[in-house]
């Protein structure tokens, strides 16, 4: 049995030998020998053959092998103390880079938080050796069945990958990191969509133009928007949300969403009210008429516009009332105030906005003009409803400012205001004869922001 005292003799031989040492194969076949012996020659063995690799390519299998055992040692502290060492042996040994990622991927299955983390330097460690031999490593196992390490390794993708430079991710390592991603996206949890999603959006092939359609294919293709959509079930429209909220940060004008917004036009708007939400205290209906009057100003050239429009149409009016027969022009007292759905009808309003400029003659054609008059009467009738309500709000906000305006009552009523603001500013433009479409609006639930100018189709850049 190898000793400690042996061991440093034969550290002693190696390190004098320098360029050399590859001449003395038994004390380095010793060091390996040493990984059947204590603690203490456990660790002095890791350490001392990943020193002197380099010298020795006829071992380098029985070598890796020997740090392979100690990564598996009972010992907390040994094992630490080889996975630290693993990169070493790939300094000089580019071709090893796939091996040690695999077992140190394998590795991330741990319990250890401190022994985890050490894993996760280690692999780093690796990609600035060689970047697409590292992830070679890491997606054979991501595309294993062990679902510990699968989540743990999409999870270190998703947080460590996206932030390393191209000094470490090349163009060729890129390449390889895009087509595992989508072999990855064949079979995901919603996590491991966001996060793979996060990855793909930080590669520098990604921020131009055509990266960008790339990548709302890859949501597209995720979202199956071939399939019919079911209200009722909590996935589907669960999935759906998730789908549009990776998809909405690249649509602009080069880069258009017309897949969702039609696929939401004919399926989802007839069905509305009928929503199911995945979580509780989570408003499906709002969170998806948000998203889509976010997205349809970039819906381009919308097939079967005409029967899209209707179907908006016809789900913005139901929201809508006309005025009562017996209308009593006081609607002022709390009796006979409308009760709209003040939030419901910002979004579909904002959509309406965005897609009747497509088609002005929707409500403007003489063939329409029913539908023009009947439309009227339901703004002419809302927009007293929103003044009423505008002036209220405006009453209760007079005054305040600084804290008082951060209490959650107070908070609710400025929202509300933005809401009720918009809606007017809307029905003004729509009121216009013919209805216009020109008034900007910023969603309510959206912060002012300076819009960034559009890249052109070759540039890069940052989303």
């Amino acid at each position: 049995m190898v000793t400690v005292e042996q061991m440093y003799k034969d550290f002693g031989v190696l390190a004098e030998a320098k360029d050399k040492a590859g001449e003395h194969e038994q004390e380095y076949l010793n060091f390996i020998n040493a990984v059947k012996g204590g603690p203490g020659e456990k660790r002095l063995a890791s350490q001392f053959i990943a020193r002197f690799f380099k010298h020795f390519p006829s071992l380098a299998n029985q070598a890796i092998n020997a740090l392979f055992d100690l990564c598996e040692d009972d010992d907390v502290m040994i094992r630490k103390q080889a996975i630290k060492d693993l990169p070493a042996l790939c300094k000089n040994s580019a071709g090893n880079v796939p091996k040690i990622a695999e077992a140190l991927t394998q590795l991330l299955g741990c319990d250890d938080t401190t022994e985890l983390s050490l894993i996760q330097s280690s692999l780093i460690n690796l990609m600035a050796v060689c970047c697409k031999g590292t992830l070679q490593g890491m997606f054979k196992q991501i595309l294993s069945e062990d679902e510990l390490v699968r989540e743990r390794a999409i999870k270190f993708l998703g947080t460590k990958v996206k932030v390393l430079g191209e000094d470490t991710i090349d163009k060729e390592a890129e390449e390889f990191l895009v087509s595992q991603c989508k072999q990855v996206l064949q079979d995901v949890t919603k996590e491991e969509f966001i996060l793979i999603m996060d990855v793909l959006r930080s590669q520098s092939s990604m921020s131009t133009v055509q990266g960008r359609q790339q990548l709302v294919e890859i949501v597209t293709e995720q979202a199956d928007l071939d399939q019919s959509f079911e209200a009722e079930d909590t996935d589907c429209v669960d999935r759906l949300i998730h789908c549009i909220k990776q998809a909405a940060p690249l649509f602009s004008k080069n880069v258009h969403s017309k897949a969702f917004v039609g696929y939401i036009c004919d399926n989802v708007l007839p069905v509305i009210s009928k929503l199911a939400s995945p979580d509780d205290g989570v408003d499906a209906q709002l969170e998806m008429l948000k998203l889509f009057s976010e997205i349809s100003e970039f819906a381009g050239d919308l097939d079967k516009l005409e029967n899209r429009l209707d179907n908006l149409y016809k789900c913005l009016i139901s929201y809508m009332p006309v005025p009562p027969a017996e209308e009593n022009d006081n609607l002022s007292s709390s009796e006979e105030e409308p009760k709209f759905q003040f939030s419901t009808v910002e979004c579909l309003m904002l959509a309406f906005h965005q897609l009747g400029r497509k088609l002005p003659g929707f409500l403007a054609d003489e063939a329409n003009a029913d539908r023009l008059k009947d439309f009227k009467l339901r703004l002419q009738y809302f927009a007293r409803g929103v003044q009423i309500y505008i002036k209220q709000l405006r009453q209760a906000l007079q005054g305040k400012a600084g804290e008082a305006l951060k209490t959650d009552e107070n908070k609710i009523k400025v929202v509300a205001l933005k809401i009720t603001s918009n809606i007017n500013s809307l029905i003004k433009d729509l009121f216009h004869n013919p209805p216009s479409y020109k008034t900007p609006i910023i969603p309510s639930w959206k912060p002012l922001v300076k819009k960034a100018p559009e890249p052109k189709a070759a540039e890069t850049g940052p989303f």
